[in-house]
């Protein structure tokens, strides 16, 4: 072959090369194809840069055309990406762009998460939306923190188990109080004996606790001792405000049935009910009426000790409470009692106070009750609220 057709052949040759690197530069930067062109903006894009892969479903679908710094301070890095037109189905505008790294320690590409059925797809020059790159040295750092804090661990742990061994060793030793519990037998019987005569001492003390019960509620049917419970109208003065409520609920009551203490009660200071048929029509209404809660409210007139007015009506508003509970069928829970202790305003002709049985209708809310935190001031030392005040008895 002559010298000039060699020459040719080689120019040719290279031709031929230059074309075809030129058309694969060219697919892959998408020269020759039709594009359309997106943006997404990042606080950081941690190494990535122009020409940089798109990829979509993780296929490679466009590139890096530019990435724009900021203007100002504060605002975001912009990436500007060339897609492949057959994306734009399936990209929409709630895709998500996200800076990635091909491996460990590979180049940084852009993957485009799909969009979803409905929503509009992106135009030419739209913005999508973008997840916060994830850095490398911030996760070294991490983990570096957290190998340092296990090694803390082992070395805690160490010292621990050193403690732990010197501390069994002492034991072994007979050191110590406890050391000398497991090594001196005689220590330990003694130690025995003990526990064994504080345990006796406290059954017979369980033993004196029953037989005191025993003997109080024999105290109680005593034909010496009957008459003082019986004009007292009640045994046990712990429940007296087992169902006492602090106050009237809010809202206007449906009814209100009004008695006088003289009519229901034989004494001043006595709560011995003697006239319980003065109470049918509010057990009859009770049980005929649906209702949300109902308050028995007693006070007593203006004279007389506080303290022992209040627990006069607290024990009268239990007694009353108890006769309906028992002789009418309705549901007891919703009936309260309420111990208003001496009546604000109440005259010198009613020194034996009143009783009021106060009904407020259904979906009426429960006051709370003596155990809960108070919500106002006691009746006993306070003036009442607007509700107590409603309900206070009348003059009889």
């Amino acid at each position: 072959m002559s010298r000039v057709a060699r020459l040719g052949a080689f120019i040719v040759v290279a031709l031929a090369v230059l074309v075809a690197g030129v058309f694969l530069i060219g697919n892959k930067e998408y020269l020759f194809s039709s594009t359309y062109r997106v943006k997404a903006q990042f606080d950081n894009v941690v190494g990535l840069s122009d020409g940089a892969d798109v990829r979509v479903g993780g296929v490679h679908s466009g590139t890096v055309r530019s990435i724009d710094l900021p203007h100002k301070p504060g605002q975001k890095v912009t990436v500007v990406m060339d897609l492949d037109r057959s994306t734009h189905e399936i990209i929409k505008q709630d895709s998500v762009a996200s800076i990635e790294t091909e491996g460990l320690l590979g180049n940084q590409y852009v993957a485009i998460s799909f969009g979803s059925d409905g929503e509009a797809e992106v135009k030419s020059g739209d913005t999508i939306q973008s997840l916060p790159p994830l850095i490398m040295s911030d996760m070294l750092k991490k983990a570096s923190s957290i190998l340092d804090s296990s090694q803390q661990a082992v070395q805690n742990a160490t010292q621990a188990t050193a403690h732990l061994n010197s501390v069994t060793g002492k034991i072994d030793d007979g050191q110590g109080t406890v050391g000398a519990l497991v090594n001196d037998k005689v220590l330990y019987s003694n130690l025995e004996q003990s526990t064994a005569t504080l345990q006796a001492t406290m059954v017979k003390a369980q033993t004196g606790v029953t037989d005191f019960q025993e003997n109080m509620e024999a105290l109680k049917h005593n034909f010496l001792l009957s008459g003082y419970f019986k004009k007292r109208g009640y045994e046990d003065s712990s429940d007296l405000v087992a169902n006492e409520v602090d106050g009237l609920p809010q809202g206007t009551p449906i009814k209100t049935f009004t008695f006088p203490a003289k009519q229901l009660f034989d004494a001043r200071d006595s709560a011995k009910l003697k006239d319980q048929k003065a109470l049918k029509a509010a057990g009859e209404f009770l049980a005929q009426n649906q209702f949300g809660v109902a308050v028995v409210v007693v006070s007593t007139g203006p004279e007389g000790d506080t303290s022992k007015d209040l627990e006069l009506t607290e024990a009268r508003a239990m007694v009353v409470r108890q006769y309906l509970a028992e002789n009418f069928g309705f549901d007891d829970s919703l009936l309260k009692t309420l111990g208003m202790g001496k009546a604000t305003g109440a005259s010198s002709d009613a020194d034996w106070g009143s009783i009021q049985i106060v009904i407020f209708p259904a979906g009426t809310q429960v006051p709370a009750g003596k155990s809960a935190p108070a919500v106002s001031s006691s009746p006993a030392s306070a003036p009442p609220s607007p509700q107590a005040n409603a309900a206070q008895p009348q003059k009889p």
